[in-house]
Formats: C-alpha cells, structure tokens, sequence
C-alpha cells in the first residue's frame, strides 16, 4: 500500500527528505563504476531478487554461500516506487553518477554534501572526533574545534572523505523517502553513496505524474539538477520552480511580507490546456519549496520567493515536517536495521514502510 486516501496514487503536494541514520555496512570500494549504463532499472526484477534470497535462506546452511544473495551494485539497486505512482516498471538510479565527475555542478553538490557531513561530524563527542583524526592519520591534540577543522582540511582527499563518511553517517547514503502532506510514503532509495539532489531526481523522474509543489532542504540544488537533466522540457517551471519571478519588486515584497501567491488549483481542479497536466490539480506547474526548518540555510535572496507561507493556501495547512515525523517513528528500528546485511536492510524496511503506511 503506496497511496494515500486523501491524495491517490498521484499527489499534487509532497515532502522530502533523508534518513541519515537508515544505514547499512558497505565498502565503497565494493562498488565498481559500470561501463555503458543508462541507470535504468527493473524494480520488479530487483524486488523479485530479494524477495527469492529471502526464501532461499531457508535452503542453505549457515556458512555456506548462498548464490541468490543480492549483493548492492550500481546496476541492480532499484527504489521503492508503488506500481500506480511510477511510470512504468523500469525506474531511475543514477547513484555510478555520483563517482569521479568532474562536471562544476555535480562538483557543487558533493561540496553541499560535504557541508552536511561537517555538521553531523560538529554532533558527534570528542572522543569519536579525537578517534577518527587518529585513523586519518591527523593530530588528535587540541579542541574539538580544531579537531575539525584539521578533518576539513582532510577532507579533500577523497579517501579521507569516505573515511569520515563511513564512520560518522554510516558506509551507505541513507534513505531517501518522499510522503505526501498526509505521512504516506509513496517512495523510498536506499542510497549507495552520499546523499544529492540526483537521488530525489531519480525518483521524481520516475513517476507518472510528478508533483505541483515538493518541499525539499536543499530546493535550489535539486532544481538545478533536475533542470540540466531534461533541458529539453524543464521539469521545475515556471520562473525555476520559484513562486514568483525573482525581480527585485517580488523578493522586496517577500521581504515585506506583502507578496501573496495563490495556487487555487489546489483545492479546485482547473481546466488546464497545457501539456501534460497534474491529473488531481489539472497544472503543468511544478515548484520546489524549502520547509520551514531550513529556509534560512540558503544564501540566494532569491530563494525567499519559495517558502511555503507565501502561498495562502499551504500556510498553515502544510507539515513540512511529516517526514521527520516517520523518521522519529523509524528511530527504534534503526539500531536493528543498520546492522544487517544490505539486501536484509532493504527487504525489511520496504515490509516496515508498508505496514507504516497502513495505520497512518
């Protein structure tokens, strides 16, 4: 069950977000970038995989090797999409992207995620910080903060940058889920790698219907990924998903407080004549908003133009938060999950997420 009563396999509105501490044990260096592949995937044939190592564990004896075990790979690692939501049976995962590009912005993105990286590691005692700089091979004298920064300067080399990475977010990149404003799950990715706007691109490229209006902590970042991906036909439109054209008139009014705009196809379907129109709301439009949480993380005055409160009829109604909501119920299940196999891990919390979204 991947819907929800409310809003249907499509829903016009959702939130998204990582789950850090949804992680399992994996060598990156286990991973090997494929040659000549386009990241498409077969969900149900991944699915059917795991699903047939399960039963066949019953069939082997402890210690010998099972041959249906689903190892994680670049090419056979396919997310969570219901059977409605997506497009078809073939689904995104583009993650073998995320490994030595030298694109500017795929550059930009690993520097975002360094950045996250740096505040879990700013989280952690000093004793964890003072243990991993000695693994590092750096100074371990000194305060936490200079602990740190000895570790940012590190940082740049890339096996340093793993190193810290599987020590302090865990050896795979999280879960990425989208719900809607409901609590629905209607997609999961469990990461391979460090989190990036690429892995919520993938999965809302995915879908049939993508949404009018996604609520996301790094906005900007995911419609300009999205964006270069399709340039033919801008997934995040108008005005690059904003609210509003980014004049110095409507960021002013924004400033102000005085700037309003209202998305009545929200409640109301409109008769739309545009391609390709959201089949609840009947819009073309597609925006991306931060969540109250994180709208004063960006640096682009321009981004004022995607918060939520602007739009009359998602302020006060819109829980940004509904994904840290099933986070905060996930959290008793993290200390069991992260220690399983990967294929376990997954198969486990797909069950988990769909008995979660059956009481919600």
């Amino acid at each position: 069950m991947y819907s929800c009563i409310n809003c249907g396999f499509h829903p016009p509105v959702v939130v998204m977000d990582l789950h850090r501490k949804g992680v399992f044990k994996l060598a990156v260096s286990d991973l090997k970038a494929p040659e000549d592949f386009n990241g498409e995937h077969d969900i149900e044939g991944f699915w059917n995989s795991i699903h047939l190592e399960m039963i066949s564990r019953g069939f082997f004896p402890s210690g010998v090797k099972n041959p249906f075990s689903v190892p994680p790979s670049y090419t056979h690692w396919a997310p969570w999409i219901g059977s409605e939501t997506r497009t078809s049976d073939i689904v995104l995962n583009t993650e073998f992207q995320k490994v030595g590009t030298s694109s500017s912005h795929e550059a930009k993105l690993s520097s975002v995620t360094e950045d996250r990286l740096l505040d879990e590691l700013a989280k952690q005692k000093v004793g964890v910080v003072r243990k991993l700089c000695k693994a590092c091979n750096i100074d371990s004298k000194g305060s936490r903060f200079d602990l740190i920064t000895r570790l940012r300067e590190k940082m740049k080399s890339r096996q340093t940058y793993d190193k810290v990475f599987q020590s302090i977010w865990g050896a795979s990149g999280g879960w990425s889920v989208i719900l809607c404003p409901h609590g629905i799950v209607y997609s999961v990715k469990f990461n391979l790698r460090a989190e990036s706007p690429r892995d919520f691109a993938d999965l809302l490229l995915s879908w049939k219907h993508m949404p009018n209006v996604c609520v996301y902590d790094f906005a900007r970042g995911l419609v300009a990924h999205t964006n270069l991906r399709v340039p033919d036909k801008l997934p995040f439109h108008p005005h690059e998903g904003r609210l509003a054209e980014p004049t110095e008139e409507n960021v002013k009014a924004a400033q102000d407080g005085s700037l309003k705009v209202n998305l009545p196809w929200l409640h109301e379907r409109m008769d739309s004549v545009n391609e390709n129109p959201h089949p609840v709301t009947g819009s073309s439009d597609h925006y991306v908003l931060y969540d109250r949480f994180h709208e004063g993380n960006t640096k682009d005055p321009k981004d004022i133009l995607r918060r939520i409160q602007l739009v009359p009829e998602l302020k006060g109604w819109l829980n940004s938060q509904v994904v840290e909501q099933f986070f905060a119920n996930m959290r008793k299940s993290n200390y069991f999950l992260s220690n399983m196999s990967p294929s376990t891990h997954v198969f486990l919390m797909r069950n988990i997420t769909h008995h979660y979204n059956t009481v919600t």
